[in-house]
């Protein structure tokens, strides 16, 4: 299992991601609103994520993804989709689908993924 400093890491880049696909900004104050936490905690982790070259930040406090954090967003996203589809497809209720996605994306091997992701797209058209 993965640890809780690389799983948050993990969201916090996902969410700059889907922030930035649904509004082409994301500042600070987006992310805090977005993930339910406060503005000081999205500024540690924003120099954090800085700090490791997966985010940039401009003199307007605008947010980009590195090319390395855009890599490990879209990697979790598929993930979250994946999962959130599969399970809904289950007959989960969308809402709980999401958040046990959101539980699965971090902790699963990329060879189960694989396996998983390839399982899924197999079945989906009969």
């Amino acid at each position: 299992m993965k640890d809780r400093i690389f799983e948050s890491k993990e969201n916090y880049l996902e969410t700059i991601l889907v922030l930035y696909n649904r509004n082409g900004e994301v500042r600070s104050v987006d992310i805090a609103a977005e993930m339910n936490f406060s503005k000081p905690s999205v500024s540690i982790a924003m120099k954090n994520l800085r700090e490791e070259g997966c985010v940039s930040v401009d003199k307007n406090g605008y947010i980009t993804l590195t090319e390395a954090g855009k890599e490990i967003a879209e990697r979790v996203y598929e993930r979250h989709l994946l999962f959130t589809e599969w399970l809904t497809s289950l007959g989960v209720p969308e809402e709980i689908a999401a958040e046990d996605a959101c539980r699965i994306e971090h902790d699963l091997s990329p060879e189960s993924f694989a396996a998983i992701k390839a399982f899924v797209k197999k079945h989906e058209n009969k």
